[in-house]
């Protein structure tokens, strides 16, 4: 072969397989381009673009600059087509369609179409005529979109007559205004509010120097009650404003009625945090206000209502609005059970009290929860509805149930010995116990007078499973849906030896917290298991609702039906607990106005001292009430808990 005809073969397999590579379409094309855009754009990210005029990493820039004040909301691209330029094989034009998911509900709300020019380059690869009109077309060089979210009045809570527990109130904010005072004062101005107010100086100081130039730095928000306010804790306009840059601005904070009413239960509302803006996907917004704990975090979807959504561009000339979404709708009022008059009460009566404390009242006929109070040595937990303590002697109210059910009456005779050993270990009486009714007695005086070893003796005749069994009809260890978390108790319907006998006393591996002691009380009352409500039905969201209400019972969550408990044997329990106000340890309740009460004191040891350290309870039924209190460190039920059970009891009778 020739030199001519080798070279014409070679030009000739060259031809070729460019043709080839032509139909495989392995070579560069507008459509690959455009949806390589799409993508980079739905991510705020167009790195795998090439573009004309700048490169990826300065058209990131540019498009986080763009997108800052939209929040997390992103579009979804996609392209809807390319027009190709008949004049002109190196350019075409990407259609793109944009779906926005503005009020982060995971259903595109926002819709429309913008072009991005493409070119041919001189590698014969496709780039992107970068502009900010390819994100949305009429934008310009220096525009920003931003995403606002404004909403309707944040409803109330109510207690059950429908009348606000917590709603918008009057309110100062005192703080320092930076502009209002020179920089070299603001260190002083900082300290010498704080310390007026009771923060920490050095600690607010900094706060306010870490703040922008043109800051107003909140110290406190003082109930307004306000100009003019006579409170102890209000403090003076005039003294605010001799602080160089220290002023009080009136505004409104949704409050409860006094500073500590029933704090742990319905929360606080206040600015959403850093944490809470990132877990709730876009729904909040920096300087909203949300819940922050209580009732008002876990109702808050409902009580907030639905914000309005609403896109504009930013520009130096102005806003130049570009969709609104809708207009925000007030949220939906949450209605509870409570009483105002029997809450305040409940915190009155404990406000004295050092160790963490609480106590619950609830209507028998109705199961609804009328007071949840905590005091002040709770240090602000929901020792009320999530403590779990043994209850002591007052679980006898379910082991005298458990004897009734296996014959036993209220002359039934008792051994009482003054202690009592089992499997090595000492079961005593309480110190104070008298000892007339030491020996053979019925079961009215142990119970009465709560003798330990009388109860215990009786733990061959009801296993572990009865005693159980009891318990659960009175409503303990049984969960069910009341509007919020609690803790219903715990029974384990297996022990044996010492576990055995040390249940029969309420001591052991058993559990209750203040409410479900409140619920078995009810029950008896009642004469059927008692399903408490706090958060009235109808009243609540699914959704918030839904939460459920852990915990640590060996039951699972039941259907809040009535149990087997009967009428006649609450009757007889309740002869039972009249004793102990009668001839018992609850005496104190005696002369207490209305109808007669009924009672049972317990004292409950904890801890590994010597002596141990003791927890101290009371329960009391009068007519439509039952109420139960706690004192995590009493000497005991009578003595700690009676008195304050007994000043609950005339208040809520006067």
């Amino acid at each position: 072969m020739g030199k001519n005809q080798t070279l014409t073969s070679v030009l000739a397999v060259s031809a070729l397989a460019l043709t080839l590579m032509s139909c495989s379409g392995e070579k560069s094309s507008p459509d690959d381009a455009a949806a390589a855009l799409a993508e980079g754009l739905s991510s705020a990210d167009v790195s795998s673009s090439a573009f004309t005029a700048a490169t990826a990493a300065e058209v990131n820039t540019e498009l986080e600059a763009l997108l800052a004040d939209m929040g997390p909301a992103r579009p979804a691209v996609t392209v809807a087509g390319i027009d190709t330029d008949p004049q002109n094989d190196d350019a075409a034009t990407a259609r793109l369609t944009y779906a926005w998911d503005v009020n982060s509900d995971s259903t595109p709300d926002w819709t429309y179409e913008s072009t991005a020019q493409l070119r041919r380059g001189e590698d014969d690869a496709w780039q992107v005529e970068w502009a900010p009109s390819v994100v949305l077309d009429s934008l310009v060089e220096g525009d920003r979109l931003s995403r606002t979210t404004f909403r309707g009045m944040r409803a109330d809570i109510l207690d059950r007559n429908g009348e606000p527990l917590m709603s918008a109130r009057p309110v100062l904010r005192i703080g320092i205004d930076k502009r209002a005072v020179p920089e070299d004062q603001q260190a002083s101005s900082a300290a010498a509010l704080a310390t007026l107010v009771g923060l920490d100086p050095a600690a607010y100081t900094a706060q306010v120097a870490a703040s922008g130039p043109e800051a107003f730095v909140v110290a406190i928000v003082q109930r307004s009650e306000a100009e003019g306010s006579t409170t102890p804790e209000a403090i003076a306009p005039g003294v605010i404003a001799a602080i160089p840059g220290a002023m009080a601005f009136p505004d409104e904070q949704v409050l409860a009625p006094t500073r500590t009413f029933a704090r742990a239960l319905l929360g606080t509302v206040g600015e959403a945090t850093a944490e809470l803006i990132e877990e709730s996907d876009g729904r909040l917004s920096a300087s909203d206000q949300t819940g922050l704990s209580g009732l008002q975090k876990q109702y808050d979807d409902q009580l907030l209502g639905s914000p309005g959504v609403a896109v504009a561009i930013q520009r130096d000339t102005g806003t130049v609005p570009v969709f609104d979404l809708k207009p925000g709708l007030d949220g939906r009022p949450l209605q509870t059970t409570l009483d105002t008059r029997l809450q305040s009460l409940a915190e009155g009566v404990l406000e004295q009290e050092p160790s963490a404390s609480a106590l619950v009242a609830i209507q028998p006929s109705t199961g609804d929860v009328l007071a949840v109070a905590n005091g002040p040595g709770s240090e602000g937990q929901q020792t009320a509805l999530l403590g779990q303590y043994p209850p002591g002697s007052t679980f006898k109210i379910a082991t005298s149930l458990a004897l009734l059910r296996q014959g036993s009456t209220a002359d039934s005779a008792l051994s009482c010995p003054a202690e009592l050993t089992v499997d090595g270990r000492k079961f005593n009486n309480a110190s104070t116990y008298p000892a007339a009714f030491v020996g053979e007695i019925p079961l009215r005086d142990a119970f009465a007078q709560s003798c330990n070893t009388a109860f215990i003796n009786t733990r061959d005749t009801v296993p572990q499973d009865a005693l159980a069994s009891a318990a659960k009809d009175l409503g303990l260890g049984i969960d069910v849906s009341m509007g919020v978390p609690a803790f219903f108790g715990s029974v384990p319907s297996e022990a044996d030896g010492t576990a055995h006998a040390a249940s029969m006393i309420g001591q052991g591996e058993i559990l209750v917290s203040p409410l479900a002691l409140a619920i078995a009380a009810a029950s008896v009352g009642k004469g059927e298991r008692v399903a408490p409500v706090l958060v009235k039905p109808g009243s609540a969201s699914e959704a918030a609702d839904a939460t459920g209400s852990p915990s640590a019972s060996a039951e699972s969550a039941e259907a809040p039906d009535a149990g087997s408990l009967t009428s006649a044997e609450a009757g007889s329990l309740r002869e039972l607990m009249r004793g102990v106000v009668t001839d018992g340890g609850a005496n104190m309740l005696l002369d207490v106005p209305g109808e007669p009460v009924l009672a049972k004191t317990g004292t409950a040891e904890f801890g590994s001292e010597t002596p141990p350290r003791t927890h101290a309870w009371v329960v009391a039924l009068q007519g439509d009430l039952a109420v139960a209190v706690f004192v995590a460190e009493g000497e005991l039920g009578s003595t700690s808990g009676g008195p304050l059970m007994k000043a609950f009891l005339d208040g809520a009778a006067g």
